[in-house]
Order: structure tokens, then sequence, then C-alpha cells
């Protein structure tokens, strides 16, 4: 059982912390660099969009693209993961009247969702767009979606948070409307109704939030709700519906079961790329907002409603799997295999949430919160990053399969491809095997801590969550053994094999499937200090 902490020993821990320590030793604001190179990028390509010749105009938006990852590597490289508290931050006035400062900063929750958002983007525009009609348009809205998803990541302040948010949907929607499949028009706005019709909601509560307590900002709100006042000043009722719209804006995005029926089609329809991106890191930014928001603002209310959401969760996790299972387009059976799993990561959030009783002293702070809480929270924030690479990977191997054959990706429309393709079978079996959890891959090692963690914590979910670790197994060996063994039929006639483009382009997460898989210590390290704060300031 953990100690009780005071607010102030939680404000020495993480707010007082040297300057040289939480910001860039140099002055350097490589934070908002992070975030506003690929916009920088996105205005070029749209001014010189008819200057640029074909191949340029691809060229451009991969190396905009990349200034991420180095970014990623420099603020890597100066991180240190001790510190838990908020590192490089920036904060600046932006709006008087309201408070309102363009404020950023960085943990290690963030740094890893940088670094995935480093990784994938680049590659899910190397690869997929080789022949993408209007290059410089499809790279400027990709970049433009970048950018919004790395301020998600970064910012401290609901405003900027806010309008990074949103501004997010705008791209994707272009993305799936003018370069998806035949049904991407529906798609996309289906897609966009929802996550606005969410987002309305949590406005509301943020609008509500700011009319009681003057201020936008997460670190300041967190410390306020630590305290004990706010949103509480609103009373019992009212702060419950506040709690209820900002959890719908979140839910819609990750998205939490029943919320989920705008994502098969979006993901199905969307162009390769951009499949890529929305399952890898789009995807992220709800499961982001629970652990940045929801929980550190509103702990009473999460820890009073997380026995219901338990339940949603646990519903995502075999309902989605069982899904998976009845599907015959693949690009669909990967959609649903990913709401199964971020549906892992709800579900051991939502567990360690029941866990203990509420200290009415201090409501924050959730007694009983044992090493079972602390592998959950490890579990979480590693499936987050390692789903990401498996995702992408098993998207873009359907997208190869596409491509070669005109469209067809249907479970029915190949098979022998092994025997044409032995490289491209290789790569997307351990991209198949990484999502399966195969011990020795990225995937073993997130849902074990998870599985660990929420055992320990409500062994009966465990034991229900296992039927969608059956579920997953089945439809992805389906998918295993129907499209690449048996004799050649079908499209896996004389197959072509993956080129050196495509290689490059899914070598390196095979790689870092290997890599996590054997070291996963490489992530972790960036997180142990992290949650184990967490672990005696949550529930």
């Amino acid at each position: 059982m953990h100690r009780e902490r005071t607010r102030n020993e939680y404000e020495k821990e993480n707010e007082w912390q040297p300057a040289a320590a939480r910001r860039c030793p140099v002055n350097i604001p490589l934070l908002s660099l992070l975030i506003f190179t690929p916009w920088v990028g996105a205005l070029l390509l749209f001014v010189l969009r008819r200057r640029l010749s074909a191949s340029l105009g691809r060229i451009l938006p991969i190396l905009f693209s990349l200034s991420t990852l180095i970014l990623g590597g420099i603020v890597l490289a100066r991180f240190n993961p001790v510190i838990t508290g908020m590192q490089f931050t920036e904060k600046h006035a932006w709006i008087t009247a309201l408070n309102v400062h363009y404020h950023i900063g960085l943990d290690g929750l963030s740094l890893v969702l940088v670094l995935l958002t480093g990784i994938i983007s680049p590659l899910a525009l190397f690869g997929p767009t080789r022949q993408v009609r209007c290059p410089a348009i499809h790279g400027a809205l990709f970049l433009l979606l970048q950018g919004s998803a790395l301020g998600v990541f970064l910012a401290l302040d609901f405003f900027p948070w806010f309008v990074f948010w949103e501004l997010s949907l705008v791209p994707a929607f272009f993305l799936i409307k003018l370069w998806g499949g035949p049904g991407a028009a529906r798609a996309a706005y289906q897609f966009v109704i929802y996550t606005i019709g969410g987002s309305a909601f949590m406005l509301l509560g943020f609008a509500a939030i700011f009319a009681e307590t003057r201020t936008f900002d997460f670190l300041e709100l967190k410390l306020i709700s630590m305290g004990g006042q706010a949103p509480i000043l609103f009373g019992g009722a009212a702060t419950t519906w506040v709690f209820l719209g900002v959890l719908l804006g979140l839910a819609v995005k990750v998205p939490l079961f029943p919320f989920h029926a705008w994502l098969p089609p979006a993901y199905a329809e969307a162009p390769t790329g951009t499949s890529m991106f929305l399952t890898s890191v789009m995807s992220k930014m709800g499961a982001y907002g629970f652990l940045r928001i929801l929980w550190p603002l509103f702990p009473l209310q999460f820890h009073a409603a997380a026995p219901i959401l338990l339940w949603l969760a646990l519903g995502g996790v075999v309902l989605s799997a069982f899904a998976a299972m009845k599907q015959t387009d693949l690009k669909r059976m990967v959609a649903y295999s990913s709401i199964n799993h971020l549906s892992y990561c709800l579900l051991a959030m939502c567990a360690v949430a029941t866990a203990g009783p509420v200290n009415p002293a201090f409501p924050a702070v959730m007694i009983g919160t044992s090493e079972s809480g602390i592998a959950a929270l490890s579990g979480t924030i590693l499936q987050l990053f390692n789903h990401g690479l498996s995702a992408a990977a098993l998207f873009f191997c359907v997208g190869v399969l596409e491509s070669r054959t005109g469209g067809l990706r249907g479970l029915g429309d190949f098979g022998g491809v092994r025997t044409a393709a032995p490289v491209f079978a290789g790569l997307c079996g351990i991209a198949l095997f990484s999502s399966l959890g195969l011990p020795g891959l990225n995937g073993f090692i997130g849902e074990f801590l998870i599985f660990r963690g929420v055992f320990g914590l409500a062994p009966w979910v465990a034991a229900v969550a296992t039927l969608g670790l059956l579920a997953t197994a089945l439809f992805l060996l389906t998918f295993w053994q129907r499209v690449f063994h048996g004799p050649a039929t079908g499209a896996g006639v004389n197959f072509r094999d993956l080129d050196a483009t495509e290689i490059a382009t899914l070598g390196p997460l095979i790689v870092l499937m290997f890599v996590l898989g054997i070291f996963p210590q490489l992530l972790a390290g960036l997180i142990n200090p992290l949650v184990t704060t967490w672990a005696a300031t949550l529930p």
C-alpha cells in the first residue's frame, strides 16, 4: 500500500524541476519544431504544387516527414526518464483575455508517441504512395495530419490541444474521401460526424471547467483536482455531466465499444498510407487523452464509472475479435483487429481505476494500487507503441495484395502466395505473429503486462478477455493459412514478390518487432519512473 502523499510533495516532484532539466539546455524550441516543421512542408507543397514534378512531389513530403524522427531522436538523447514531470517545456501567452497559453511539454508517455509518429509517418509516405495522383496535395494533407497529431501529444493547454485535435480531422477527411476506395465518401463523412459529435460534448465540458477555474492548463487543473477542488466545485451531479462529456469525446476516438462503428469503414476505404497512420498514430490520440486528461482531472468520476467502462472495454476485446473472424475483406479484418488491440489498453486502465477505495482526504490518490496496477499501466503504454508497428505493417501488407491484383483483398481471392513471393510471405508472417503476441516479438510484452496486471486486479475480467486472445489467434492464422499456404490459386498465381521500395518500407517495422521483442527495456526504460509515479497519484 502506497503512503499518502501531500499535494506539496506532488508539486515538488512533478512541477518544481530545475529549469535546465525541464527545458532544452540551449533554448532551442525543439517541441515547436517537431509540431510545425511538417506544417511548413505542407504549406510549401501547397504553394508550389503546380511547379513540382510528380517525383519531387513525392520526395518532399517524405523529407519533411522525416523531421519528426530526427528531432524526436534529439529529444530522446536529451530526455531524462528519471524526471517524471514535463521536460522541454515552452509556455507563451496567447489569448490573454481567456488565460490561454501556448503551452507544450513532454514526458515519457508523450515521447513514446512522438517516436511512434516519427517512425510511421515517413514509411506511410514512402512505399504506399508511389502511384498516388496529385502527390503534392496528398503529401501536404498528410503533413498537416502529422503535425496535428504531434500537437495533440505535446500540448498542455486545452485550447491549443483542442485546435490540434480538430485540425487533424480535416486532412484525414480529405485523404480518405479523395484517395480512398469505392465507399470512401460515406466512410469519410461517417468518420467526421462521429468524431465531431464527440468533440462537441468535450468542448462543452471544458467550457464549464473554464467557467469554474479560469484556466485551460492541464497541469494547473490536475493540481486543483488533486486538492479536491475543481472540477468538483460544480457539485456532484454537474461534475458527472462534465466528466461524461469529456469521456464521450475521447471514447469515440479510441474507439471504446460501442462507439466503434465509424472505424472499420474508415480504415478499409482509406488509402494504404492513410490507413497505416490512422491505426498507428491517430487512434492513439484517444487513449492518450484518457491518460493525460480524463484520469488526472476526474479521478473520482473515473473511479466511479470504471466498473461500467470495464465491461465496455471487455466487449471491445472479445466482440471485435469475433467480428474480425467473420470478415472476408482482409482490410476490415485488420481494422477490427485494431479495435481489439486498443481495447486491451482500455481494459487495463479501467481495471486499475476500479482498484482500491478513494482516499476522501486526497481524492486523486487511490489506496491499494499494487504491482498489478504498475504492470497494467506499463503494458498499456507499450501496447500503444507496439500495436502501432504491427498494425501499420499489416495494413501495408494488405495494400501490397490490393495493389498487385487491381483491388482484390478478399480472404478467398488468394492462395499459395508463399510459393511465388517467399519474401513477402515471410515478412507478413512476422507481422501477423507480432500482432498475435508471439514471445520474442514486440507484441508479446505489452499484452503480457496487461494480462498480468488485469488478472491481479480483476481475475474474472482477465479470464473472459482470453476469449479475445483465442479469437485473435484464429482469424490471424486463418489469414496466414488461406492467403499464403496451399496450392497457388486465384490471384496467388504468379504473384510478384516485394520490390526494393516495399522491402525498405516493411523492413524497419520488422526489425523493430524483433528488437523490441528481445529488448523491451529499450522502450520500458523511458516510462518506468513515470508509471511508478502514477501508481502513487492515480487510481
